[in-house]
């Protein structure tokens, strides 16, 4: 009997410009049916992943970590270093920020949003939601965001759009 060579594989998902690296990490890893822990474990960073998902970066990943990640997820080390934040730029975990006009142009989760000093939508010039403006669920992590609607009442982040301020 012939035995095949057969190479690991996984699905290649391409990322998006500003795009988190929460939200870059939860399409991975559904495309590849992982969970954070899987992830982790392939890359050797153990619990790192789950905690990048939810915009803990203390400490920061190491090049190290990022270039080990790179590997698995098919994309350059220093494209994944721009879904981090900048180097002492304070991030806000909780809530989690959204500005609808900018999901229904790019459906992702923006990086920008999480920063500290970031007051609203510099494109837009739109507030950032931080809850479904027809319910009031607040946002889950990018990571969990699957099909771009709200848990509770689904309406779509898109038309969240015209329920925002201006600024």
């Amino acid at each position: 009997m012939e035995t095949l060579n057969l190479q690991p594989w996984v699905f290649r998902v391409e990322a998006i410009e500003g795009e988190s690296i929460s939200h870059f990490l939860g399409r991975f890893r559904r495309a590849n049916d992982l969970t954070p822990t899987g992830l982790g474990k392939a890359i050797g960073v153990g619990g790192a992943i789950a905690r990048w998902e939810k915009f803990r970066f203390n400490p920061l990943p190491s090049r190290q970590q990022l270039e080990a990640l790179a590997k698995v997820v098919e994309v350059d080390a220093d494209r994944l270093a721009q879904m981090l934040p900048p180097a002492g730029v304070g991030m806000k975990i909780d809530p989690i920020r959204l500005c609808a006009a900018c999901y229904a142009e790019s459906p992702c989760h923006k990086i920008e949003w999480q920063f500290k000093v970031t007051q609203g939508c510099q494109h837009h010039h739109l507030s950032l939601l931080s809850e479904c403006p027809n319910c009031g669920a607040r946002f889950k992590v990018p990571a969990l965001w699957v099909d771009g609607w709200c848990q509770r009442c689904f309406t779509t982040f898109a038309d969240m759009a015209e329920r925002q301020k201006e600024i």
